[in-house]
């Protein structure tokens, strides 16, 4: 095998997502959601709540359910970086279906931290 085809299979193994269980980036986010819980900023959150048709065999989870003061829910969905095919699924989504999407990303401690808020 070349060393292509070594860090592909690599990168593959390290994308693969096992449903109910959060990667880093999802944990960091949801101690971020339990902060504003506490501090009333926000009802409450589920990890992975619901799954949602986007079309013929194609699906979408998203990573939280956020459920606001005012009884807004919310869909976010958190990201380390985007990749193009999760970035048109979500927009998908949000187009097929009446809820309110976020597109979060982490930002990387050497430029600030923190995270990136993207509404759909």
């Amino acid at each position: 095998r070349t060393r292509a085809m070594r860090m592909r299979a690599k990168g593959n193994r390290r994308r693969m997502h096992r449903p109910g269980e959060m990667n880093k980036t999802e944990a960091a986010y949801a101690q971020r959601l339990e902060t504003l819980k506490l501090a009333g900023e926000i009802l409450d959150y589920s990890f992975e709540p619901i799954k949602l048709r986007i079309g013929k065999r194609c699906w979408y989870s998203p990573d939280f359910g956020v459920l606001k003061p005012d009884g807004t829910y919310e869909l976010h969905e958190v990201k380390g970086y985007w990749e193009d095919d999760a970035r048109v699924k979500v927009k998908a989504v949000a187009e097929v279906h009446p809820f309110r999407l976020i597109a979060i990303t982490k930002v990387a401690k050497k430029n600030g931290g923190g995270w990136l808020v993207e509404e759909f």
